[in-house]
């Protein structure tokens, strides 16, 4: 389960661990919702068994031995049980009219935390000096550094992903229900691990686990798929995904996919209505939270399909099958806030119970 980091309700943490969730994964989005590392100290306390994971803090906007004293911070309350889930940045950069983090400094970052979480001395630079570094006081417990923090190194593209294999221990995605997706991403993350002379990365192995964002919407019977309902449960989550891909093209002069086309020239006029110096702000209004009363007709049956796993129970977890077999080991799914209890409750009764 992907939360909304909103702290007076970080007890959902716990509904979550009751229902059988395996991880609640955080996210970083400093613009529009809660710290992640203060829902993450909350949760650890109320929680026992789940996992928790950043998802995902973002390289950057932080220092790297900020991010790292944080996660590891957190692991004293929940040690074994805490994974850092690392990205370039999107909405968190993105809110404030900025693009990700270039993929050398992405590099160089996830770097420097990997080295403070392993107890070493690191060379890194910040403000234009370099110098050496590390984490003085683990042994008098401010920080947990004797249990391992997996990095879960986020990659929509080629060359993000290949970070994973150079210096992560799993995968972040948000892919569509693609086999061939699947497969290419791994053997990117394959070939990186090789170059760079690890023996520790095996893709094909839990132990090395590939992270799929990817809603899972179940139907009633006889429901249509963009119903009210589901809408309202997944339309935010689903046109966050046209909000990513507009700032793509703008920003890299990218072709828009196939699949948006139909949509495309209505949505730019829209966002073309907000000036330019706010246009980032009109761009991701609702993020993941709401959606946007002018956006709803944008929604279609495509964009549903290439964002989530779609059909009535027993063709979910058919389709979860079939994804885990191509090589996902985790599901990560983020409804709309107001609907997360009523959601997690059913997933897990309809589709985790029956896997």
């Amino acid at each position: 389960m992907c939360v909304t980091t909103k702290l007076d309700q970080v007890d959902f943490a716990k509904r979550c661990e009751n229902l059988g969730f395996d991880m609640v994964w955080v996210p970083d989005s400093q613009m529009i919702w809660g710290d992640c590392f203060a829902y993450m100290a909350l949760a650890a306390e109320r929680t026992s068994r789940i996992k928790l994971a950043t998802g995902v803090a973002v390289a950057g906007t932080r220092a790297a031995p900020v991010i790292a004293h944080s996660i590891a911070s957190v692991a004293t309350l929940a040690p074994g049980r805490v994974s850092l889930g690392i990205g370039s940045g999107n909405s968190a950069y993105r809110f404030m009219n900025l693009k990700p983090l270039p993929i050398k400094r992405y590099g160089d970052e996830v770097r420097a935390i990997r080295g403070l979480l392993a107890g070493e001395e690191v060379e890194y630079t910040f403000r234009g000096v370099t110098a050496p570094i590390r984490l003085l006081m683990a042994d008098r417990g401010f920080v947990n550094l004797e249990d391992k923090i997996p990095i879960i190194v986020s990659g929509f593209g080629p060359k993000s992903q290949a970070l994973a294999g150079e210096l992560g221990d799993g995968l972040f995605v948000s892919m569509p229900n693609e086999e061939r997706s699947i497969a290419r991403s791994k053997e990117t993350v394959k070939r990186a691990a090789t170059e760079h002379g690890r023996s520790d990365v095996d893709v094909d192995s839990a132990d090395f686990p590939i992270v799929n964002l990817l809603n899972v919407i179940i139907l009633d019977e006889g429901e249509e798929m963009l119903s009210e309902r589901v809408i309202a449960e997944h339309g935010p989550f689903i046109i966050s995904g046209m909000h990513y891909i507009f700032d793509s093209v703008r920003q890299f002069n990218r072709t828009p996919p196939r699949r948006l086309l139909p949509v495309w020239e209505e949505y730019t006029a829209m966002i073309e209505r907000t000036p330019e110096h706010l246009r980032h702000i009109r761009i991701h209004e609702g993020h993941c939270t709401y959606l946007h009363p002018d956006e709803r007709k944008l929604l279609t049956e495509d964009l549903v399909r290439a964002t989530c796993v779609v059909g009535r129970a027993e063709e979910c977890r058919e389709q979860l099958r079939a994804m885990h077999a191509a090589g996902v080991d985790q599901i990560v799914v983020l409804p709309a806030m107001d609907h997360q209890d009523a959601y997690a409750e059913r997933l897990s009764r309809e589709v985790m119970a029956k896997l």
